[in-house]
């Protein structure tokens, strides 16, 4: 390391004194083309629902999600990742409504690929909204199958790929499923269709609101899914995930959750130098958000400093459902 003058010679203040010098000098910058939307689908037309373990977020009907698309797409935001909020009536314990070609997913997929076909489109390949028992995978004897649930995904994401979609992103944690679902998609046609693994999926106690969101909270009941998401103490084992998934030609990886595993996302940037992504889960946001709202915090200034923590980590993309309000603020200078 370069040796530096001793004070009063160097006061590092200097580079602190105006906000102009502090945007100089910053080492890392956060964009809208940063971030990526997640947003929760909901059956009708003119249908919202606000989430109430997650202020400020909604589930739509299609319709209503092709105005969020323009406005992320106007504000600069590349990308939205689609969840479905599946009827109860047609969940099932094989899920077999993930590839029905014209399910909620893939509905929405062709109506904003119509309205707004320049803003990139990912959907999530796992089982968990379709299934009645709210696991990821198929079930035998109360195990889940590792083997027959990667045909289910592969299926999956042949028919979200036919509908449009940009990116297949697997989140279900099954072992070999990105080497099956590129060969299924290459066999198909689907060459360009990018592969986004959720590679180091935590079983993390921050889904709450987003199992309510979706509706696979009720589904999961008190079971739980750590035979297959990753045990929170292990972080070499993240390395070894997300090996195995560059290796089966993934072209993107996940860490998931994100504040609280930014270790893991810089030890998978450092080792591996390939696109990395960080998920702000629901827990992330909702604690933020409840905080906030008690008046303990600066809400707007806290989810702003969690975001930039995630590019200081190495994430080359952050999944957030502050998307919108972040890159309003970014545009305004704020």
């Amino acid at each position: 390391m370069t040796p530096f003058a001793a004070f009063p010679r160097s006061r590092p203040r200097r580079l602190r004194r105006t906000p102009w010098i502090r945007a100089m000098v910053a080492e890392f910058a956060l964009s809208p083309r940063d971030l990526i939307l997640p947003v929760f689908i909901l059956e009708g037309q003119g249908q919202r629902e606000a989430v109430a373990s997650m202020p400020g977020v909604e589930r739509l009907s299609v319709d209503l999600l092709v105005g969020v698309a323009e406005e992320a797409a106007s504000l600069g935001i590349p990308a939205l990742a689609l969840f479905p909020v599946t009827p109860s009536e047609r969940k099932s314990d094989d899920g077999r409504e993930a590839w029905n070609e014209d399910n909620l997913v893939c509905r929405a997929l062709r109506a904003i690929r119509r309205a707004v076909p320049e803003i990139g489109l990912i959907t999530d390949v796992a089982l968990d909204p379709y299934t009645s028992h709210g696991q990821d995978g198929l079930i035998r004897d109360g195990r889940i199958l590792n083997d027959e649930t990667i045909e289910a995904l592969c299926r999956q994401a042949l028919c979200q790929a036919a509908a449009g979609c940009d990116i297949v992103a697997p989140s279900d944690m099954m072992d070999g499923r990105i080497g099956a679902l590129r060969s299924a998609l290459d066999e198909q046609g689907f060459q360009d269709t990018i592969l986004l693994s959720y590679a180091a999926k935590y079983a993390s106690a921050f889904y709450g609101p987003f199992r309510d969101a979706v509706g696979s909270g009720r589904s999961l009941g008190r079971a739980d899914k750590k035979t297959y998401q990753m045990d929170p103490a292990n972080t070499a084992e993240a390395l070894r995930e997300v090996a195995a998934d560059l290796a089966e030609a993934a072209d993107m990886v996940m860490v998931k959750p994100g504040l609280p595993y930014l270790d893991i996302i810089r030890r998978v940037k450092e080792t591996y130098d390939v696109p990395t992504f960080a998920y702000q889960v629901s827990g992330e946001y909702a604690v933020i958000k409840a905080a906030a709202a008690q008046g303990w915090i600066d809400g707007d200034a806290a989810m702003m400093e969690t975001l930039l923590a995630f590019k200081r980590a190495g994430a080359d993309g952050i999944l957030t459902y502050a998307a919108i309000d972040i890159a309003r603020r970014l545009r305004e200078g704020g």
